[in-house]
């Protein structure tokens, strides 16, 4: 059996919930099931925005529909399984691993699979005393919409985050330092393995980052890749992404256009410099058949060949998996590569709205140019665009002369900060971009704004020139002397 192993390369926040619970219920399902059965839950009460979910030992538990709620959960055992069509709404606290009994089978366990959505509310737990582990699988969502995520939150605990694709969220309400992976006494990590976690961009959650990045606490690939956080794939957002050795291309859990696909790596190096690294490659839909590999030769689309890279057809929504296994010239030969995956669609268009822009007003006013440039796998032609304004000083400030135009002018009637949108649709999907111009009352005030200004020598008066009103300045203060006198100077 195949599984995603990878290639080897020598504010604690009381829990004490707020009012609005209204009493609480356990999973008694020995043999599992789902969580919108009654008959599954204590006395036949479902959990719900007013009702915390208990679970106590191994049974697993599948939620498949949307409307799925909890006020808290204290999760032991498990798995918990949030698959396709299914969405978990947690109003308060979600805790994997509560108490210190919960260990081994009684470890509380969560899996977000390929469609599955888990919004917390509030804050999520991951190994609060004892073990706790969540797997978030291509396709899965895991949202956190205020305050923080815990990875082994108490001393004792022992928390485990694996990204196997799929995304994790901190939205905009979340702590300005959204983890904690460092609680002394406790163990932690997160793993990423595709997919991407994206928090908001702040100076805490950079140090943050930087920390336990370092301290390997958040790895990738079990620790032979690299951890990449960028600031720029997202405005606005740190989006942190595990990059295998391979460099596979398409990205791990990203996504690539329907029909002809070329699968590219960079291969290891060989046991002796210089050999050539042949390798096996598999390409299939079906998962279940890569990890199984009972029928090996039927997924195989490159035999023991000294290549980087192999061209594939796909179909239009299917996901896909592939993996690369290399003959480095060692004993273990093949060493089995980890499982990649892509999903095969439309892409959305690309949008770029434009570098921000500094200005100032001319006679009450400004009118400018708005220079987008949009992309799309269908071609651009083909897409259509929509400005609007998402921030202005006073209402109706910008006027957008053209708004349904790729580049379109636009006059600003008031100083301060504007932020505009492009947003382009292809028919099914919509790609998004924002721009930002500071108006100022004047070309001075403009010019002082910029990152980097550095005053004329002589602009005594800080108009941003030098004239005669420096000079007059310069001539006014001639010969004046204000340095210290005496040698002992008292100061109160």
């Amino acid at each position: 059996m195949r599984t995603r192993i990878a290639l080897c390369a020598g504010i604690l926040l009381s829990l004490a919930g707020t009012l609005g619970a209204q009493g609480s219920t356990t999973w008694i399902a020995p043999n599992g099931g789902k969580w919108s059965m009654p008959s599954n839950w204590a006395g036949g009460l479902l959990p719900s925005a007013q009702v915390k979910a208990f679970f106590n030992g191994p049974s697993e538990c599948v939620v498949d529909g949307a409307d799925a709620a909890a006020w808290q959960i204290d999760l032991a055992g498990g798995p918990l399984k949030i698959v396709k069509g299914g969405t978990l709404t947690v109003v308060d606290w979600f805790i994997l691993g509560y108490q210190a009994e919960d260990v081994g089978d009684n470890a509380g366990r969560l899996e977000v699979y390929d469609g599955g959505v888990l919004d917390c509310k509030v804050r999520l737990y991951v190994g609060y005393r004892a073990e706790g582990f969540l797997t978030i699988y291509e396709g899965g969502t895991v949202n956190i919409h205020t305050q923080t995520l815990g990875v082994g939150q108490q001393p004792g605990g022992n928390g485990v985050v694996q990204l196997e694709g799929g995304t994790l969220n901190f939205l905009d309400g979340t702590s300005a330092q959204s983890l904690n992976l460092t609680t002394a006494g406790a163990k932690a990590n997160i793993d990423c393995r595709g997919g991407a976690m994206i928090l908001r961009d702040t100076p805490e959650n950079r140090a943050y980052l930087t920390r336990v990045i370092g301290e390997k606490k958040i790895t990738a690939y079990g620790g032979v890749g690299a951890v990449v956080v960028d600031p720029n794939e997202t405005r606005g957002k740190l989006t942190v992404r595990g990059v295998h050795p391979f460099q596979p291309s398409p990205r791990d859990d990203g996504a690539a256009p329907v029909g002809q696909v070329e699968l590219k790596w960079i291969p290891p190096d060989p046991c002796t410099p210089g050999q050539p690294v042949p390798v096996d490659v598999y390409f299939t839909d079906d998962l279940e058949a890569l990890q199984q590999f009972s029928d090996p030769a039927a997924i195989r689309v490159v035999t023991q060949k000294a290549v980087t890279s192999v061209a594939v057809q796909t179909q239009p929504k299917k996901r896909y998996y592939w993996a690369v296994d290399s003959y480095v010239g060692s004993d273990k030969d093949p060493v089995l590569g980890p499982i990649f995956s892509f999903i095969s669609d439309n892409l959305p268009p690309t949008v770029d709205a434009g570098a921000n822009i500094v200005t100032w007003l001319q006679n009450g006013s400004r009118t400018g140019m708005l220079d987008a440039t949009i992309a799309d796998d269908g071609g651009a032609a083909s897409c259509t665009a929509q400005w609007k304004v998402v921030t202005e000083p006073n209402q109706a400030t910008a006027i957008i002369k053209t708004p349904k135009a790729e580049d379109t002018g636009i006059t600003l009637l008031a100083t301060g900060r504007y932020v505009l949108q492009l947003d382009v649709s292809d028919g099914e999907y919509t790609g998004s971009d924002t721009v930002t111009i500071n108006v100022y009352g004047n070309s001075c005030e403009a010019a002082k704004s910029v990152p980097g200004y550095q005053p004329l020598v002589g602009d005594l008066n800080g108009d941003c020139r030098v004239d005669d009103l420096d000079l007059a300045l310069l001539q006014e203060n001639w010969l004046k002397d204000n340095s210290l006198t005496g040698d002992w100077v008292r100061l109160n």
